[in-house]
């Protein structure tokens, strides 16, 4: 017999009653039912309940056993009575009468139960991550995290792709997020950066020739910590395609990213990539307050400027004079009572926001009456408009916020995902994905007026050089970002591959072309030697495994993750370097005031 087990601890059956078995692993529970030991028996496989009554052999030693030791038994698999069978566990028809017992690894008390659903804090549970691991629901997401990841790399290989590894120790740069530095030994004063992402090597990639390129790729940013984003490190499905369009681009990766839903989705309705809108970032911020919005939820919101401007609600009239405001409407169907609304406003203050007007529509003896203050300030007509406008009846209500767009449509984005929630308008077992395009490449800074990069500045500009030459704020990128159920899984671009192009757009943002070839010199020289046009795109993998697990924080998908200040408590980083590393290195720590 195998010196540890001849079955798993989830293996077991009435086919195998009667047999001489070995298994091994962790004591999950231990009951004392009037002196028969029972031991709920765990490994990664499963569960096995083992017992040992007075007459066992070993029956002191089974006494002697406590929670989260590590055991090896032997013993006689016996059928349970038919009013003891466990229909929960796959074992469950099952007992297996120990014959003898092996201690493999005693454990201490302790500092966290692995048996049970119970809350420790965050810092216990990364303190002893290994022993948080064992738990059921971990073990679960960590199985799921392996499978996703061997299933996108068999669909990316089904469809021409294959996988080549990118550099993890190269140059600084800039991604929009701080590098991790690495500091030469052989180059005193000089540093390496940890990728912010694969994306120059893969555009290289696609410069050297190679038409199609994926990897399952680390990432490093030095980013502070949220609750669906790691604060040093993450994995991505890296892709990059020459010869490509955008559209060609979503319909590449959109099956595959469907599929992974569709197989590890537990039946969850996945919108099929054909019916996957196609919604403007302008747009996407107008009707949802954000560029990755939940389309689970059905509420638009609208712009509804022109019945506030003159009216007799002076708050929004003021606004609407001044240059580039607008007041906006969240419909709420269902939300027409003056408690909800009132709870409502009180969520916008609590966001920091002086509050949030409404009108909600009643029944008053058979006929529809407009109600709050707002009502009653612009009066019947303009509220009738309004309501026509929204598509409200008897019933609904509808919200609204005024001023800079920039300057509120974060907290209306979170109004209308609160409406939404607590009026069970929302979808809750369906993946809704929208792909969001046209994003605007310049930004213009209100308090300098400089022009910079809102967003990639490796994106081809929708126009090309013409569209350098007029309004930067009106020139958009061929860059797209695909949005699930709120969160952004995947983001790409049709790259900027025309060097005088590239040039020009970082002009405009204020670098001149001598800080470009300094910043970006290996790839602006390959643009040089016959560039092919090329696209793609990075999905987030801990996310993608996060809305699969049905988890509201990445840490639960994370094997080893680090805490909200992007410390490992279990290994102690980061740590004090030693004074000969520091002398190797040419460094010395300045302490900080």
């Amino acid at each position: 017999m195998h010196a540890y087990r001849s079955h798993t601890c989830g293996e077991l059956t009435k086919e195998n009653v009667g047999q001489e078995i070995r298994l091994s692993g962790w004591v999950n529970r231990i009951r004392d039912h009037g002196g028969v030991l029972f031991i709920d028996l765990r490994d990664h496989f499963g569960m096995t309940q083992v017992l040992a009554d007075p007459d066992s052999p070993v029956f002191a030693e089974v006494e002697a056993v406590r929670s989260e030791w590590c055991i090896r038994i032997d013993g006689v698999v016996k059928a349970r009575d038919a009013d003891l069978v466990n229909d929960k566990l796959p074992t469950g028809e099952i007992e297996v009468f120990i014959r003898d017992l092996e201690v493999l690894g005693a454990a201490d008390e302790l500092p966290l139960m692995v048996f049970g659903e119970q809350e420790y804090p965050e810092e216990t549970r990364l303190r002893y991550r290994y022993l948080d691991l064992r738990r059921e629901k971990l073990q679960r997401n960590m199985t799921l995290r392996s499978d996703v990841v061997a299933s996108i790399r068999k669909r990316m290989w089904d469809i021409g792709f294959r996988e080549y590894q990118t550099p993890i120790i190269t140059a600084s740069s800039p991604e929009g997020a701080r590098d991790f530095l690495v500091p030469s030994r052989l180059h005193p004063g000089k540093f390496y950066a940890l990728p912010q992402a694969p994306q120059q090597f893969k555009q290289l990639i696609m410069v050297s020739g190679f038409d199609k390129y994926f990897q399952i790729a680390p990432c490093f940013r030095d980013e502070d910590p949220r609750a669906d984003r790691s604060p040093t490190d993450f994995y991505q499905l890296d892709m990059e395609m020459s010869f490509v369009s955008q559209q060609d681009v979503f319909d590449t990766v959109s099956p595959v990213i469907a599929g992974v839903f569709e197989e590890f989705g537990e039946g969850k309705r996945v919108d099929a990539p054909g019916d996957w809108p196609q919604i403007s970032y302008r747009d996407a911020a107008l009707w949802y307050g954000t560029d990755k919005p939940d389309l689970r939820n059905p509420i638009k919101m609208q712009i509804v400027s022109d019945h506030f401007a003159g009216s007799g609600f002076a708050i929004f009239a003021k606004i609407l004079e001044q240059d580039g405001t607008e007041i906006r409407a969240i419909p709420a169907p269902g939300g027409g009572s003056r408690k909800f609304c009132d709870r409502m406003n009180a969520f916008a203050q609590k966001e920091g926001l002086p509050g949030m007007g409404y009108i909600f529509w009643r029944d008053t003896g058979g006929e529809m009456e407009a109600a709050g203050p707002l009502a009653k300030n612009i009066g019947p007509e303009r509220t009738e408009a309004i309501r026509q406008q929204l598509g409200l009846g008897v019933g609904d209500a509808a919200f609204f916020l005024g001023g800079k767009p920039k300057s509120f449509e974060a907290v209306a984005g979170k109004a209308r995902v609160v409406i939404g929630d607590e009026l069970k308008l929302t979808e809750q077992d369906r993946f809704a994905f929208a792909w969001i395009v046209d994003f605007p490449i310049y930004e213009k800074d209100d308090e300098t007026g400089e022009i910079d990069f809102e967003h990639n500045p490796f994106s081809m500009p929708q126009g090309g050089m013409a569209a350098l030459e007029g309004d930067p704020l009106q020139v958009l990128g061929y860059q797209y970002d695909l949005a699930c159920n709120g969160y952004e899984l995947v983001s790409g671009a049709i790259r900027n591959h025309k060097l005088e192009i590239m040039y020009k757009a970082f002009e405009i943002a204020g670098y001149g072309q001598e800080e470009v070839d300094k910043r970006f010199g290996g790839m602006a020289t390959a643009f040089r030697f016959g560039a092919p046009p090329h696209g793609g795109c990075a999905a987030g993998i801990d996310r993608i495994v996060m809305l699969l697990a049905d988890e509201a924080n990445i840490r639960e998908v994370i094997m080893f993750p680090m805490n909200q200040r992007a410390e490992d408590l279990m290994m102690s980083a980061p740590s004090d370097p030693s004074n000969e590393q520091l002398r190797e290195l040419s460094l010395r720590i300045i302490p900080q005031e």
